[in-house]
């Protein structure tokens, strides 16, 4: 998988591509239709429970927390796990035509940064650090798919 071959790149780690997990229709909250963080991140950390490694889950569900309407992605430091949703990266979700490399770079940018949280990154203000909060669209697809100088510092020292 090319998000795979770009994380490992990136972590300057081995990345595994492992077989979807299935959601119970129970955890898909039916009044805001949307997929609740925790339950994704339980099930995940279930399934996935080697603490030497991180997780990264990606769903096309939209996702989001108790404290968001909505979110691109989350992540848990304490279980090394993080998810990220392509249902708000797709192209088609803000009426523009479907393009595979637009979602990729997106998908890309919001694994770093969320895999970055997982590794106990806070919120940079560098607009162009991956570590940059996305409040919309526009902010990650202005920033970059790596850290800053210094993310990435901080990025090393708590590997």
């Amino acid at each position: 998988m090319r998000l795979a071959l770009c994380l490992e790149e990136r972590f300057l780690s081995t990345a595994s591509v492992r077989v979807p997990l299935r959601l119970p229709k129970t955890a898909l909250n039916s009044v805001r239709n949307q997929l609740f963080f925790g339950s994704v991140v339980g099930k995940l950390t279930a399934v996935h429970d080697r603490v030497d490694e991180f997780v990264l889950g990606i769903t096309d569900y939209d996702l989001y927390k108790t404290s968001h309407h909505f979110i691109f992605g989350s992540s848990s430091e304490a279980q090394r796990c993080a998810v990220v949703s392509t249902h708000r990266l797709r192209s088609e979700f803000y009426g523009e035509p479907a393009d595979e490399n637009v979602l990729f770079q997106r998908l890309l940018k919001e694994s770093v940064h969320e895999l970055g949280h997982a590794l106990g990154l806070k919120h940079c203000f560098n607009a162009r650090c991956a570590m940059y909060f996305s409040n919309s669209i526009y902010d990650t697809d202005n920033k970059y798919p790596n850290f800053c100088e210094q993310c990435e510092k901080r990025s090393k020292a708590s590997r």
